[in-house]
């Protein structure tokens, strides 16, 4: 649309795409609107549309992810936590334990990393494990400690659901949805994300290609959720030497083909602590908009992921590496 067009324009369009058995999405953007349409089967004849006033222009969208195209949307787009905006020129780190373990472990990080400058407080109150055996996580109990924490320290939160039985408690104490990688394939779950008003993070499936990844966000977009963060988390591959391949190739091109903002979790994507500072410091480098960093006060009694797991006094050098670094890359990161 014309960044000029009025409501009632809009409604003319969204009315004639209604008519013709199709679905209007408006997609805000900051100097004007983009309708995306779905439903058609074929090609649209674009002469329906070009004579509306307050059409700009009708652009054909030949990917399969229509909605999260930047064909259909040209502009970055911007996901905003209150006055934060993830994909804006600020780095937005997101630190925080692999899991709650308890009000005294969650006060502590989350006092710490608010010092080094994060934004949002992670921490995982629902554990999807690869053992039925393993710690599943405190459940409410983690959820109410995450809010207790964030509301203390001025912070977001962003904590994982991992089924649609459990999304409406979960999107009570959290500010951003996670999707895990184990359930990026789950489209009941992706749908219910769409259909909720909440940020969602999507993380790329264990072996998932990128278009793959893009598709699991088109499901989330379909039902009119468009706060939708990409997350870059590792995939598997024949490599052994660490938990997952970083695919750091995903970033400048998820930002060619999409206008989604993009976040790195080097944690996940290496599996060790050692590796995952150099690897923080390359997807800033590849044009990341954020960062996914694990952070606990004592790896070694951690009761999830503690050997990819930064200890304080090692986060505090990342965060004043990106202090440094931030400017040559188009960002800034405050401390």
């Amino acid at each position: 649309m014309d960044k000029n067009a009025t409501d009632e324009q809009i409604e003319v369009v969204e009315e004639k795409i209604r008519s013709l058995g199709w679905t209007p999405h408006e997609i805000p953007g900051s100097l004007r609107i983009a309708i995306g349409i779905t439903g058609n089967r074929g090609v649209v004849d674009q002469s329906l549309f070009t004579n509306l006033p307050g059409v700009s222009d009708c652009i054909p969208v030949s990917k399969p992810y229509k909605l999260v195209s930047r064909d259909v949307k040209r502009e970055d787009t911007v996901v905003h936590v209150g006055k934060l905006g993830i994909g804006d020129k600020d780095l937005v780190m997101m630190a925080g334990p692999c899991s709650v373990e308890s009000r005294d472990q969650i006060m502590e990080v989350a006092e710490f990393v608010k010092s080094q400058g994060a934004k949002i407080l992670r921490g995982g109150a629902y554990k999807p494990r690869t053992s039925p055996y393993s710690f599943q996580g405190l459940k409410e109990e983690g959820l109410k400690y995450l809010r207790e924490a964030a509301e203390k320290f001025d912070l977001g939160v962003v904590t994982e659901v991992k089924d649609t039985e459990t999304m409406s408690l979960v999107a009570d104490y959290s500010d951003i949805l996670q999707i895990g990688a184990r359930n990026m394939h789950n489209f009941s779950l992706l749908e219910a994300a769409g259909r909720i008003k909440k940020p969602i993070m999507l993380k790329r499936g264990l072996a998932a290609t990128i278009e793959e990844w893009l598709m699991a966000a088109e499901y989330i977009a379909s039902q009119g959720n468009y706060d939708i963060i990409l997350c870059e988390r590792g995939i598997r591959t024949f490599e052994t030497y660490t938990r997952n391949t970083l695919d750091l190739n995903a970033v400048p091109l998820v930002k060619h083909l999409s206008h989604l903002p993009i976040i790195v979790d080097p944690s996940h994507g290496t599996g060790s602590w050692d590796l995952v500072v150099p690897m923080a410091l390359a997807a800033v480098a590849a044009g990341a908009d954020g960062l996914l960093v694990e952070v606990h006060p004592h790896p070694e009694k951690a009761l999830s992921d503690g050997k990819q797991s930064l200890r304080p006094e090692t986060f505090a050098e990342l965060t004043e590496k990106l202090r440094r670094i931030g400017p040559a890359f188009n960002k800034t990161y405050m401390i």
